[in-house]
């Protein structure tokens, strides 16, 4: 055996010499994307910034704690990096900084609520947040019910450890219900309210739930993670006035890498140093710097013009697809949308979301089933959401988005075709768009679609692997 002093140096090797099997995934993984029609309402493509940030050499270094009050040595240079973000972060959304904090730490949106509810409430305190199927998020609480157990199940950590109870949108309006928030929270005496969600197509009215929490004790916090672009640009309405803490991830509107942060309010509550010790020590170890430093060049970006025409267009297409399909006789949640999603009811073409995304799949548009007003169960939702935001990103504009409602509405026509046939069983319904000539034809026409737009981060043209039921080379 050769010696470790004798042994070839590996350490720059590249992936494709070192590992080619993963280096084909990846390859595969990019042409999906280019090939493909991203409306996934939480997913968006980061630019070539972004991503040397991630690859970078910061990826190697260890930084537990804070900026100047770290845990290792050698960290002149991340905590630079970190204070970078920190700034931008601040700048970035109009604070000041004798006011307002904020920790840029958190791995991602997930982590950062929970650090929020683990430095600022205590075990077992309630909390109000949009229901599921209303279009909340699982870490604002969400519990289910076995009706083989008759027991009550905890789906979120967040309803493990904290008592939740939900408010709800109104079923007839699709939009918040304020008035039941109001009598709820004056019975329950939340020590939390939270508003944010991850299926409301709408803006959120933060005076409201300030005059609510106010008259029940309860701290406001707002989870932005979805439009915290579009509140950085000022156009949906700011938490800020409101709120006492907000989050958000950085991948979503924001256009950054998978990320998060926490905004608190610098007074004589003690949120500063409170939230920063349930992210570290009490959550996490080290930060992910290589991810800092990638929020921290996006948010340059996102101070700039160009990002707010970003937003400004992310908006309007949403609205033009949400139009162009009510045209078609088509059902939307809370009758359109005033940012970046689009909640799309099937029920009235009985049809679920399940199936639907099913068939978008087999066609290489991806956009995800999604509970909407009046469902019952999380389980079978009876709908899907779709976002702008990705597609916005490789250069689409409304009459684009125009053209995608109708793909979308081809792809409707072809799931029910396949569901007359196959009945109303999931598993039955998915083999049968496995050789389907309109699949076939519907995906050749989305690939020749998407593949003339220009693909953020990476060259298509450099890739190395050709996908077969791609697009011709011309294209």
């Amino acid at each position: 055996m050769t010696s470790f002093k004798d042994q070839e140096f590996r350490g720059l090797v590249s992936l494709e010499d070192h590992d080619p099997e993963l280096f084909d995934l990846i390859e595969q993984e990019k042409s999906r994307q280019w090939r493909s029609l991203e409306l996934i309402a939480s997913e968006n493509f980061t630019s070539k910034a972004v991503m040397d940030c991630l690859g970078s050499a910061l990826t190697n270094k260890y930084a537990e704690g804070l900026p100047h009050a770290r845990y290792y040595g050698g960290n002149e240079v991340v905590d630079q990096v970190e204070e970078l973000c920190q700034k931008r972060a601040l700048a970035a959304y109009g604070l000041d900084p004798e006011k307002w904090g904020v920790n840029v730490q958190p791995y991602s949106g997930s982590p950062a609520n929970f650090a929020v509810y683990t430095g600022l409430l205590r075990p077992h305190d309630r909390i109000m947040g949009l229901d599921l199927p209303s279009g909340g998020h699982l870490t604002h609480g969400f519990y289910t019910y076995s009706k083989k157990e008759g027991t009550r199940k905890a789906v979120s950590a967040t309803s493990v450890y904290f008592e939740s109870l939900p408010y709800r949108v109104h079923p007839e309006t699709g939009l918040i219900d304020y008035d039941q928030l109001a009598t709820n929270a004056a019975l329950f005496k939340p020590a939390m309210i939270i508003a944010g969600g991850s299926a409301y197509p709408r803006d959120y009215d933060y005076a409201k739930f300030k005059e609510i929490a106010d008259a029940n004790g309860a701290l406001l916090m707002m989870d932005m993670a979805h439009t915290s672009g579009l509140v950085a640009t000022e156009e949906l309405a700011s938490p800020f006035e409101h709120c006492d803490v907000v989050t958000t991830t950085t991948h979503k509107s924001l256009r950054g890498p998978r990320a998060g942060m926490i905004f608190f309010r610098k007074d004589e509550r003690g949120f500063e140093s409170r939230i920063n010790q349930a992210v570290f020590p009490a959550l996490q170890g080290g930060p992910h710097e290589h991810q800092i430093a990638g929020v921290a060049t996006q948010l340059k970006e996102v101070m700039t013009p160009e990002f707010k025409v970003y937003s400004q267009q992310v908006k309007s297409n949403a609205k033009a697809l949400a139009d162009k399909l009510t045209s078609l006789g088509y059902s939307m949640a809370s009758g359109g949308t005033e940012n970046h999603l689009v909640l799309w009811d099937l029920k009235p073409k009985g049809i679920t979301g399940s199936k639907f995304e099913k068939t978008c799949d087999a066609v290489c548009i991806t956009l995800n089933k999604n509970c909407v007003p009046g469902d019952r169960s999380a389980v079978t939702p009876g709908g899907v959401r779709i976002g702008a935001p990705a597609l916005t990103t490789r250069k689409m504009v409304e009459a684009d988005f125009e053209q995608i409602a109708m793909f979308l509405h081809e792809a409707l026509e072809i799931s029910l075709k396949i569901q007359e046939k196959t009945g109303k069983k999931l598993k039955d319904f998915i083999p049968e768009l496995d050789n389907n000539e309109e699949i076939k034809t519907l995906r050749s026409k989305v690939n020749a679609f998407a593949t003339t737009f220009p693909m953020p981060g990476f060259d298509p043209k450099e890739m190395k692997y050709k996908d077969p039921n791609g697009p011709p080379e011309s294209s």
